[in-house]
């Protein structure tokens, strides 16, 4: 805000120097009205109601004391002070209106403000939640590497024991313990970033990264229903300005999505996630599904608030992945698929085109 940059001395001299400039005008062309009405807006609009007034009180002084009688006729003495009025009124009704935008403005900031946190709030506990039913496939996947380490220790001195120790194969053995401790603490250090609560970070993403990095979180709840995962990504895709956190909260909710529709459907049980460039220097990525489709005559209602097919769905996860991508000036859609399932897409743009 204005008033923020501005100390309480600077703002009150503020006020001082605008009647004194608004005095030293109006002086030479004898139009006290306007330049003291000017004064005091000035006054208002950067210093607040305590200079606005001040200079409402600077202003009636040096009008009256050096204006008022020399401009008007003396022998009309009662229009003289009734245009006196007329500027006192006028110069408090325009502190007092002042006042009231910077109060209105502040008020709006403090509620875009709160409105932010709420979303930022809500997303976490989508985040948390999410991540609490993945509780099983994710403990998969970080003891997947820590058994094969372990398995890998074990060896490692095997071959260190023997009368004869072989230490070529010892080496590949803790060779590969190391690869595996670091995959382990890779999974762990994804899933503290997802539940990590704070304030949106812009900073350049790469999409395909992004996709990677949830594959290799989800792909154990898929593998429990017996999902092929592809991934066709396209090389070379401009980055993208955005917060990787929430970007990871959108190819979640919609993997998460995609997995739940098939997980009672005969036959093929498929998912696809795409990259690719799109119009308009943007980047597309496309969560393809062989599921039970989108909701019929209710499709248009799936990313409503509160709207869900689940049994134990909140009906928040695909809102607040479209408030996600549009903030980030983006689209996110859903389409049937032929002959089943559905398709969600969403555009976001390339740094390239933030910048312009």
């Amino acid at each position: 805000m204005r008033m923020k940059v501005l100390s309480r001395l600077q703002r009150y001299g503020l006020a001082i120097i605008s009647c004194g400039i608004a005095l030293a005008v109006a002086w030479p062309i004898d139009a006290p009205s306007s330049c003291f009405l000017l004064a005091v807006t000035v006054s208002s609009l950067f210093g607040g109601l305590g200079p606005g007034l001040l200079s409402v009180a600077l202003s009636a002084f040096v009008f009256e004391h050096f204006f008022l009688w020399r401009t008007f006729a003396p022998a009309r003495e009662s229009a003289t002070l009734l245009r006196f009025a007329v500027f006192l009124i006028a110069t408090f009704l325009i502190t007092v209106l002042m006042e009231i935008k910077r109060r209105v403005e502040e008020s709006g900031v403090r509620s875009q403000e709160a409105l932010r946190m709420a979303q930022s709030d809500l997303a976490h506990v989508n985040r948390v939640t999410t991540m609490g039913e993945l509780t099983a496939s994710l403990s998969h996947e970080v003891n997947q590497p820590i058994a094969a380490a372990v398995t890998d220790a074990n060896t490692c001195l095997r071959w260190l024991t023997r009368d004869q120790p072989d230490l070529e194969e010892a080496r590949e053995a803790a060779s590969r313990m190391v690869k595996d401790a670091t995959r382990a603490a890779e999974i762990v250090s994804r899933i503290r970033l997802i539940f990590k609560k704070g304030s949106p970070q812009r900073e350049l993403v790469d999409v395909n990264e992004v996709i990677k990095e949830m594959t290799v979180l989800l792909r154990n709840e898929a593998q429990r229903y017996s999902i092929a995962v592809g991934m066709k990504l396209s090389p070379g895709l401009p980055d993208i300005m955005g917060d990787r956190v929430q970007l990871q909260q959108v190819l979640m909710n919609l993997i998460m999505n995609a997995i739940d529709s098939m997980k009672t459907v005969d036959g093929t049980r498929e998912l696809i996630i795409q990259s690719q460039p799109s119009e308009n220097e943007q980047v597309m990525v496309s969560v393809i599904d062989t599921g039970i489709g989108l909701p019929k005559h209710q499709a248009d209602q799936i990313f409503n608030a509160f709207f869900t097919t689940k049994v134990h769905g909140t009906g928040m996860g695909l809102r607040i992945s479209r408030s996600i991508v549009e903030s980030y000036g983006g689209r996110l859609w859903a389409a049937d698929n032929t002959p089943r399932g559905a398709s969600f897409h969403l555009t976001l743009p390339s740094k390239a085109e933030v910048h312009e």
